[in-house]
C-alpha cells in the first residue's frame, strides 16, 4: 500500500493553492498540453527535469504514467488518469479540513512573525465568500493585516463554538425571513440570546440545485428532484445547508423519504458540485460560486442572509473592530459584487436580531425600525 505523506512550505510567497504536490500538476499539464516539452514549458520547468521526475514515479509507484505512439500527442495512462482524478475527488472531499490546518499554520506564523498583525477565530458554515475574504483582509492596510483563522464547519456548531468561547465569530446562514416555526427557527433559537449575541452583517447569497451542464434530467424544483428519482447528494447533519433543505421540503409539501439520496452526504459545496461533476451523483443543494467552478449549472432556488454572530462583549474589540472596517470598504463590496450569487447586505454593520431573525419579537419594538442599531 502506498503511504502519503505531508509538508508545508514557509515562504513569502507561497501561493494560493492550500496544498500541492507536483506530481499531479504535472498529469494535468501533461494531459492539457498533449506533449511532455509543452507541459515543462507551462510549468516554467526543464525538459529534462519533468521527464526525469516522471520515470522516477513510475518507478516508486509501480505503474506507468503517460503514453505515447509514433507521431501521437503523450496521453495519460489509465493509471496516471486514475491518480489525477483521486487527487481531485480528495482536495474537494477533504478541501474544509485542509483549510482549517492552512489557517491553522497561518495564525500561528502570523503571531510569531508579525505583532501587529489582528487575528479573529471564527468558526463558520462553508461559504467560498468568506475563503475570499481571508486572502483580501490578509493584505496589510493602514492598520496593518488581519488574520481570518477560519475553521469550516457546521452552522449548529459554529455557534456552539461560538458559546464555548472557542471562537469569537460564527458564521451561519437563514433564508431571509424565517418563519417562527422554521427548523431553522427550532435550531438556532436555542443556541442564540438576544443581549448576549450580536449579528454583524455579511452577505445575500442564492442556494439552489447544482446539476451537470445543461441540466439533463430538467430539474428545476425539489418537485422535481423527487419526481424524477434523481441520485441527491445532501449536506451532513447539524449544517446550515442541511437545515434550509429541511425548511424548503416543508414547503414543497415533501419528506426526506421522496428524495433518493438524501443520507448521502457531502462535507462542502465544492464537495458537492465535485460529486455532481464526477457523477456520483445528479443532484445537490449548494451555492452558484461552487457550481461555476466545475464548470456546472445552477438553478438557484432562494435567497438567504449569511450571518457573522459573536458576543456583544467582544464587538470593540480591535480585531473584531478590523474586521467590521474592512467589510465595508468599497474594495471588498467591490470584490463580493463580482462573486456569483453574492450580494453584500449590511456588510459589516451590527444588526437588530429581533429583525434580522424575526422569531423573536419584543413588545416595545417599534413596527417598521430599521434593523441596523448601535453597537
Amino acid at each position: 500500500m502506498h503511504r502519503v505523506q505531508l509538508h508545508y512550505t514557509l515562504s513569502r510567497d507561497a501561493g494560493d493553492a492550500l496544498i500541492r504536490n507536483p506530481l499531479p500538476e504535472m498529469l494535468q499539464a501533461v494531459a492539457q498540453q498533449g506533449s511532455i516539452s509543452a507541459a515543462a514549458r507551462a510549468l516554467g520547468l526543464s525538459y529534462r527535469h519533468v521527464w526525469g521526475a516522471l520515470k522516477r514515479w513510475e518507478d516508486q509507484l509501480g505503474g506507468e504514467l503517460v503514453t505515447w505512439g509514433k507521431g501521437q500527442s503523450a496521453q495519460l495512462s489509465e493509471f496516471g488518469t486514475k491518480l489525477l482524478w483521486a487527487e481531485r475527488q480528495a482536495q474537494a472531499r477533504l478541501a474544509p479540513q485542509i483549510a482549517a490546518l492552512h489557517a491553522d499554520l497561518e495564525r500561528a506564523f502570523a503571531v510569531a512573525f508579525d505583532d501587529s498583525t489582528h487575528v479573529l477565530t471564527m468558526y463558520a458554515s462553508h461559504d467560498d465568500a468568506l475563503g475570499a475574504l481571508r486572502a483580501h483582509a490578509a493584505t496589510p492596510g493602514e492598520g496593518g493585516a488581519l488574520h481570518l483563522d477560519i475553521r469550516f464547519t457546521g452552522s449548529v456548531d459554529a455557534i456552539r463554538a461560538l458559546n464555548e468561547g472557542r471562537c469569537t465569530l460564527a458564521g451561519f446562514h437563514t433564508l431571509e425571513d424565517p418563519a417562527a416555526d422554521s427548523l431553522a427557527a427550532r435550531t438556532y433559537r436555542p443556541l442564540l440570546q438576544p443581549g448576549r449575541h450580536k449579528i454583524i452583517g455579511f452577505a445575500r447569497r442564492t442556494q439552489g440545485l447544482i446539476v451537470a451542464r445543461g441540466n439533463p434530467l430538467q430539474l428545476h424544483t425539489l418537485a422535481d428532484v423527487a419526481r424524477t428519482g434523481a441520485r441527491f447528494v445532501n449536506r451532513p447533519l447539524g449544517t446550515g445547508t442541511r437545515v434550509l433543505l429541511g425548511d424548503l421540503l416543508a414547503m414543497a409539501g415533501l419528506t426526506p423519504e421522496d428524495i433518493t439520496g438524501y443520507d448521502l452526504n457531502e462535507p462542502s459545496h465544492g464537495a458537492v458540485a465535485q460529486a455532481v461533476a464526477a457523477g456520483a451523483a445528479d443532484v445537490g443543494m449548494g451555492i452558484a460560486l461552487a457550481a461555476h467552478a466545475r464548470g456546472l449549472d445552477f438553478v438557484p432556488l432562494v435567497h438567504e442572509r449569511y450571518h457573522l454572530a459573536c458576543l456583544k462583549s467582544t464587538l470593540d474589540q480591535p480585531a473584531t473592530l478590523a474586521l467590521r472596517n474592512l467589510l465595508q470598504t468599497p474594495e471588498w463590496l467591490a470584490h463580493m459584487r463580482a462573486l456569483p450569487g453574492y450580494t453584500p447586505l449590511h456588510c459589516g454593520e451590527v444588526l437588530a436580531m429581533s429583525t434580522v431573525l424575526p422569531w423573536w419579537r419584543f413588545s416595545g419594538r417599534k413596527r417598521g425600525a430599521s434593523s441596523r442599531q448601535k453597537p
